[in-house]
Order: C-alpha cells, then structure tokens, then sequence
C-alpha cells in the first residue's frame, strides 16, 4: 500500500498507484535483505496532462537519450528489508520511491542514498523537509552546472546538452559562490557503471549491441531487481547517441498491467526489453526469441565467468543455467581487440570506471560508425538554401530512398571509421525494419522542417515586403497578412531558432501594414502581429 505521497497535491490514478506499489518491491526470490536500489519504469495513465511547453523548452536542448519522457514514467527506488519481531511476517519491509519524467539514473539513486536511511529513522517530518528543499531547485537546463541542496549535503551536477561533444569530458563550471558545505561532484547524472552491469556476456557485447539497435524482443532474467534494471538500462544506452524507440521496462512483474500484453502467445513478441527476477518468467518467455540469464557473477581465475550462448530447446526449467538464449547470428564480427583489452584491464586490476570508459568509448565510436552515413545521407535530401524563397512555399524533403542510401555505402559507409567486418548492409536493411530506424527519421525529418521553416521566415525578413505591397489588391495584402501570422504563431509554438531581430522585424512589418488598410479591415485583422 502506498502510505504517503510527497508533494501532497500530487494526484496519482488508482492503476498509477497499483503499478508503483507492485514494483518497489523485490519479488519473493531475490531474497533482498538490507538495503537495495533499483528502478523500473511504467506506462502513465490516459488523460494525465503534462506542461507542454516546459517539456518543450527542455526536450529542444536535452540530447536525445536524456529528454523528459511525455507517456512514461521511472520509478527509482530504495528498499529495506530487515528482521523485525515486532511485525507479523518478522521482517521489516518499506520502499521510499522518487518518481519522474527524468531519466536521471546516477542523480536519482545518489540522491535516494542521502534521503532514505533518514526517512526510515524520522518518517514524515523528513519527508516535508526534503520536498520543501527540493522544491526550491532550479529547473534542469542543458548546459548549465546546477547545486541542488538536500539535508546538508549539495550535490553539483552539470546537465547535459545535445550540443556537448559525444563522450566529450564536459567543462565544469566553477562556483561563483563559495558554497558551504562544498558541493558533492556528480561525474554524471545519467551513466551507469557498464563495466559492471556487463561483466559475464563481454564477449557477447557485439550481440546485445546488434539486438539493441533493431528493436528485438530481448527478455533479461537476473538474480535481483538491481541486476535486472541495471542490465536494462546499460543494453539501452549501448546504442548512444541513438534514442531507444521501443519500449523497455528495467524490472517487470507478473501484476504488471501489460503483463498480458506483453505475454500473448497469439501474436509475435513485441519490440520491448523487459527486466525480469521471477522464475516463473522462464515458462511463459519461451516463445521470445532473445533471453539473457543471468546469475550471480563467479570468478574463474581472476576473471568473471562468460555466460554461454544456448539453443532456446534447452531453456525448459525454472532452474535454467545462466547463458544467452538465442538462435541469432551477428552481423558484424566479434571486436576480439576490445575483449582482449578488457579482460587485461581485470587481470592488471584497473579500476571499474576506467574500464566502463573503455567500454563506452567503443559503443560510441560503433554506433556512430553505423549512424554517420545515415546523417550524411540524410543531409543531401535537404533542398539547397538557394531555392528558399520569400514568395513560394518552402520545397519539400526528397524522400529517404534505402536503395539510394545503401548505394552510398561502397565509397562513404563505416569501413571510413570502424575497423569491423562484416554484413554492414544486411545490419541496415534489418534496422529500416525497427522502430529505431522509424523514431530517429521521423525526429531527423522533423529537425530539417523546422530549418526550412527558420529560413524560408528569414528569406521573408530580408525581402521587400513593403515594395512587394504596393502594387496588390487588398484581398492579397491581408492573404500574406493572416498566412505570415500562421507561420509566425507556429514558429513561436516550435521555438523555432532564428536570427536575432527577424520575429520583431516582421511583427513590426503586419502592424505598419495593417495600419495602412481600410478602418473596416483593421478592425476586421486587429492592429498587432498576433490575431
């Protein structure tokens, strides 16, 4: 049962309440005593309505992978399970959960070690506290380092900017103030420790990575809810810079409400990742063509054990081994060079985010490997900036053509900037085929429409509009009057981004027109740029 909510006016729905209360707990087989973080993640109820125009200030800055999600919401949580003779059952069992649009993993889960062991002690009264501070907090901004104040400690963290160099090291900014307590720096607010979460499938890393980018139905089976979420989250952000355009939850449950959906056997699988802990998962995933089972991390030698890739055939029991369930083949070769260079980092006993680093380094580097030749690509359907004129609609788009894109691939494909082999174009014609492709062209699609716009309204400043007025009847003079005002109404409702002065320019242009119209018709069009 959900015992309080904090802010107070915060109005859940009971489906919203019944999914949160479900997963903030470990299922009984994980066997989680003392204090365990993880998060998951569920879908919002129909009609909630959201600040749009927040969300849009923020999302228009945020790279890709860290915008505010509009139909989702994550739950990060810090559960405690200690023995205790006073309750019935012998164990004290309670989960304090932050909820929010933000994908802000690392931040979340810093934050939760700082508040919760202090709300399990002092209650509701550490609650109030906290929330008023929090609520003192400045929005997130890409870009700017932000210190955030809670129960005596300030975290510092910098927001990332979809202007931030990929992988780049971000240039802090310095505190103008001299803050006390000095501020707790936060390296990150989003990066896990990949190292960590991969450590027994690194030599199947080319395959989780392929997985990931096309979208398949990939079920994690691991021994606790931390596991599981934390796999998750480190096979969707394997494909960075790239969005993750299917669903994913990092801890599922059989209570959950799209457990039905997402268990049909009279339909294919969906493109979803599902993180799962309950055994019982194992009968009812055997139709899914990916599952990753985990256990616990064992030790040969000094190095961790590499799970096994299995037929599906052998996965029939609760006790099923760990291994990568699967009858996929890679397209691309195993990147021996990396495994090699990893489990040395082991045996030299080099630090975990130094290895994590690594390992990043070269998800990044493959993944835009296969995403720079679809950028360039995409670049040439953009009409040439002289054929924007003030006087005829902007030109359109051509259209993505994938046997003209795959014919590019000969003289301009990844051989350019990655040294694997392999079936690149078998990887792309399967990719066209995912809601990865769909999302990042529909988002691509959008970004180069806004830019027509931003020019052909730019065009339209420097032309003479004035000398082009003189010599028309009336009823043109107010068409390019009401047609201006849509462009401009719609350029401000997309934070369209344009050169300084062009909106007061051509707000400034309606009005001095209007004025020279018939009273008949200022009343009819009003006297400014808006209606």
């Amino acid at each position: 049962m959900v015992e309080l909510v904090y802010p107070q006016d915060v109005k859940l729905t009971e489906k919203e309440k019944t999914s949160i209360c479900y997963l903030s707990f470990p299922d009984s087989y994980s066997g989680c005593l003392g204090d365990t973080q993880f998060s998951f993640r569920f879908r919002q109820s129909v009609g909630r309505r959201t600040s749009r125009l927040r969300d849009d200030l923020y999302n228009r800055d945020a790279p890709v992978t860290l915008q505010r999600e509009t139909a989702h919401f994550f739950g990060y949580v810090y559960f405690r399970q200690v023995k205790d003779v006073s309750v019935k059952r012998g164990y004290f069992q309670k989960s304090l959960v932050l909820v929010s649009r933000l994908p802000y993993t690392h931040l979340f889960h810093s934050l939760m070690q700082t508040i919760a062991p202090e709300f399990f002690e002092k209650h509701e009264p550490c609650l109030e506290a906290v929330c008023n501070e929090i609520d003192q907090w400045p929005s997130p901004v890409p870009g700017q380092t932000l210190n955030l104040p809670v129960m005596g400690v300030i975290l510092q963290v910098r927001i990332p900017s979809k202007f931030d160099k990929p992988g780049g090291s971000p240039v802090r900014q310095t505190a103008k103030e001299n803050l006390l307590p000095v501020p707790t720096l936060l390296p990150t607010i989003h990066e896990l420790d990949l190292f960590k979460c991969f450590q027994s499938i690194l030599i199947h890393l080319q395959m989780l990575w392929e997985l990931t980018l096309l979208g398949e139905p990939l079920v994690v089976m691991a021994p606790s809810p931390t596991v599981s979420s934390e796999t998750v989250l480190a096979l969707i952000s394997s494909i960075s810079p790239l969005k993750f355009c299917c669903d994913f939850r990092p801890y599922f449950t059989i209570h959950d409400s799209e457990f039905r959906e997402y268990t049909t056997r009279t339909q294919a699988p969906p493109s979803v990742v599902l993180g799962v802990t309950n055994p019982f998962f194992i009968k009812t995933f055997q139709s899914w063509p990916h599952i990753v089972r985990l256990g616990e991390v064992k030790m040969a030698g000094d190095l961790p054990k590499q799970v096994k890739v299995k037929k599906l055939s052998k996965l029939k029991t609760l006790d099923t081994k760990p291994g990568i369930y699967t009858a996929y083949k890679t397209f691309l070769h195993k990147d021996k060079i990396l495994i090699k260079r990893l489990l040395k980092g082991i045996q030299r006993k080099r630090p975990s985010e130094v290895q994590s680093a690594i390992l990043r380094r070269h998800l990044l580097e493959l993944t835009q490997s296969f995403i720079i030749p679809l950028e360039r690509y995409m670049a040439s359907l953009m009409p040439l900036q002289r054929s924007v004129t003030p006087w005829k609609t902007p030109p359109q788009i051509r259209p993505f053509s994938q046997d003209e894109f795959l014919s590019t691939l000969d003289h301009a494909g990844p051989q350019l900037t990655s040294l694997l082999r392999g079936d690149w174009i078998g990887l792309y014609r399967k990719f066209f085929r995912s809601p990865n492709f769909d999302g990042w062209y529909r988002h691509r699609h959008r970004e180069m429409t806004q830019k027509l716009e931003s020019l052909h309204l730019e065009v339209i400043c420097d032309a003479d509009l004035l000398g082009w007025t003189k010599d028309k009847s009336e009823v043109e003079v107010v068409d390019l009057i009401l047609k201006l005002r849509e462009k401009l109404v719609k350029a401000r409702r997309q934070q369209l981004q344009l050169r300084d002065g062009v909106m007061d320019k051509l707000d400034s242009f309606i009005s001095s027109i209007i004025s020279s119209l018939p009273a008949d018709l200022q009343i009819v069009l009003g006297t400014g740029a808006s209606p």
